[in-house]
């Protein structure tokens, strides 16, 4: 690859060739001027032969005696030795030629380019090659009535005698174009210092070199612009920098928010959104979409869209304290939105969607639980005062006495388990990230669950197989942890049935998860149950869960607890009969 010519050396190159141009312009002049001054002295040389010619033929009376060769006499005193002269009747045939003696055998002349000319204007001349002699020739033809005179002279203006002749002159133009050159340099070579450093300047901006030194430019017009450029630079990138800041703080303020937000112009265009602006979308629009432009095609947000076409059509100035906004909530499935548009003093505006699903349905959740937690509170505190009072006001014999303090402390124990679970599942859900998490051996924990619950296992006759080899740990909480498998084999031993068995395995390993699963060969539950079971206070059979002490939230522990682990749990009928649970528990 060739290196790039230098400015200076641009400006020297172009200057030659158009120097070269004009040069060669002028001698195409000259040598122009010199044919036209040759061709008219030719022309009055040969004009003045015809008059010549014509004396002689009239004085000697030759077109009366018809002896036309006694013109050779006369073309041989004639200047020029190339001249030739012809004479041509009024028809057209040649009745005499200088360089033809057998005149007779030529053609008949009368369509000569000169001959027809000059019956029209009396005198013609054309430059042609002669097709009897093959020589060019500039022929000059005059009309006398009975006959045409035509002289001609061999035509060979020479492009080398011309130049012979303008040598001088070529000198001359070869001289100021060296007087020109030196002066150039010397002017371009302050133009060329300017355009470099500009040149420079502008490479180290595209390859994205900051430029902080101060460059100086020569003092002319060209450094003033120089500098002015420089200056300019200097200030659009401060200007940059501070943008730029400012800009990622934005940015970051966008990504940070859970709402989606987007920003418009006052034409409906998009100038900035975030992640969860296009995400909230796509929940509310029909269709999978990148543009946050399809907000306006949403049907659903009519009052937000009338808000904003009204906005726009507005002919009053907004104050700044005292910007128009709106807002509107609606359902979209199973899934509740809040929107939001803010119009600012320059006519564009923002829309705000955000996802209420969750605080919406904690909500309803928290009203449910509520009505549950005061239906499930009030059975055994009735049963408690009740047996308290029949204690009171009876005078019952110490059998009776026992059996109902007994009563009584089996329903204080239910309304503990009860406070328990809700307050296990309260931590959960709003502040489970306030658990702690380390490196737990589930194989232990369960271990540590069978021994708390041996008895009970034992007393229905059920049969544990745990299937748990090599080392199953994950970063966990150990009590979370022991809830889950707590909750599991609780609700077997309560709802399962006697002799039966229960089998846990871990039957797949990952890089990020253990799966577990744990069966049972109890009683079965019906297909329509197993979707609901992990909901709170949801009960198969009421009554036999109430009898047997069921809380209605051990399963629900279970799932948020795994949950919490980022993992997922599902149950289905088991092949052996009883149900099958399948959760899976994330190792980090």
């Amino acid at each position: 690859m060739l290196p790039k010519m230098s400015i200076r050396r641009k400006l020297f190159i172009s200057f030659s060739v158009i120097f070269a141009i004009f040069t060669v312009l002028v001698l195409l002049f000259q040598y122009q001027r010199e044919k036209d001054f040759r061709t008219g002295e030719l022309e009055t040389t040969l004009d003045n032969i015809t008059e010549l010619t014509h004396q002689f033929i009239r004085e000697n009376a030759i077109s009366e005696s018809g002896n036309f060769r006694m013109i050779d006499s006369l073309v041989k005193i004639l200047p020029g030795p190339e001249t030739r002269v012809t004479v041509i009747s009024s028809t057209g045939l040649v009745l005499f030629d200088s360089e033809v003696s057998e005149v007779e055998q030529m053609e008949n002349h009368l369509q000569r380019p000169e001959v027809k000319i000059s019956v029209a204007t009396g005198f013609g001349a054309n430059i042609r090659e002669s097709a009897t002699t093959g020589r060019s020739y500039y022929y000059y033809a005059k009309y006398y009535t009975d006959y045409f005179v035509r002289t001609a002279a061999l035509y060979d203006v020479k492009m080398k005698d011309f130049l012979h002749v303008e040598r001088l002159f070529i000198f001359y133009l070869v001289l100021l174009f060296l007087i020109v050159s030196v002066i150039l340099q010397f002017i371009t070579r302050r133009f060329s210092d300017t355009i470099t450093k500009l040149k420079d300047f502008a490479i180290r901006l595209s390859s994205g070199v900051e430029v902080k030194e101060t460059i100086e430019f020569p003092n002319d017009e060209l450094g003033t612009i120089g500098s002015q450029i420089t200056s300019i630079y200097k200030d659009l990138n401060e200007a940059k920098e501070n943008l730029d800041i400012e800009k990622n703080k934005l940015f970051s303020h966008l990504s940070a928010l859970n709402e989606g937000i987007a920003f418009f112009s006052s034409q409906k265009q998009k100038v900035l959104s975030n992640n969860h602006f296009i995400q909230n979308l796509n929940l509310l629009y029909d269709k999978s979409t990148v543009s946050a432009e399809k907000i306006f095609e949403i049907k659903q947000l009519e009052p937000i869209l009338q808000f904003i076409d009204q906005q726009l059509q507005r002919t009053e100035v907004i104050k700044s304290g005292e910007l128009p906004m709106l807002d509107m909530d609606l359902q979209k499935s199973s899934r509740y939105f809040k929107v939001k548009c803010v119009f600012f003093q320059d006519k564009s505006f923002e829309i705000v969607i955000s996802d209420t699903t969750k605080l919406e349905k904690r909500r309803m959740i928290k009203q449910q639980m509520t009505s549950n937690i005061a239906h499930e509170l009030k059975t055994p505190v009735s049963s408690v005062m009740g047996y308290l009072e029949t204690l009171q006001h009876n005078n019952l014999d110490p059998e009776k006495k026992k059996y109902f303090i007994h009563k009584a402390h089996a329903q204080a124990r239910r309304l503990s388990d009860l406070i328990e679970d809700i307050s296990t599942l309260n931590k959960i859900e709003e502040a489970g990230e306030h658990f702690g998490f380390k490196q737990q051996n589930i194989k232990g924990i369960v271990e540590e669950v069978e021994e708390h619950l041996k008895l009970r296992l034992d007393e229905k006759q059920i049969k544990v197989i745990v299937d748990l080899s090599g080392k199953k740990e994950i970063q966990g909480n150990e009590s979370l942890l022991f809830s889950i498998f707590y909750n599991l084999f609780d609700n077997v031993i309560k709802y399962g049935g006697d002799h039966i068995e229960i089998k846990l395995s871990n039957y797949l390993e990952d890089k990020k998860y253990l799966y577990f699963s744990f069966a049972n060969t109890g009683n079965e539950i019906d297909e329509k149950h197993l979707a609901r079971i992990f909901e709170r206070f949801y009960r198969i059979d009421d009554g036999r869960s109430r009898k047997n002490g069921g809380t209605g939230l051990g399963l629900a522990i279970v799932k948020n607890a795994i949950q919490l682990h980022h993992g997922e749990i599902s149950a289905r009928q088991y092949e052996g009969g009883g149900i099958e649970f399948l959760f899976s528990l994330a190792k980090k």
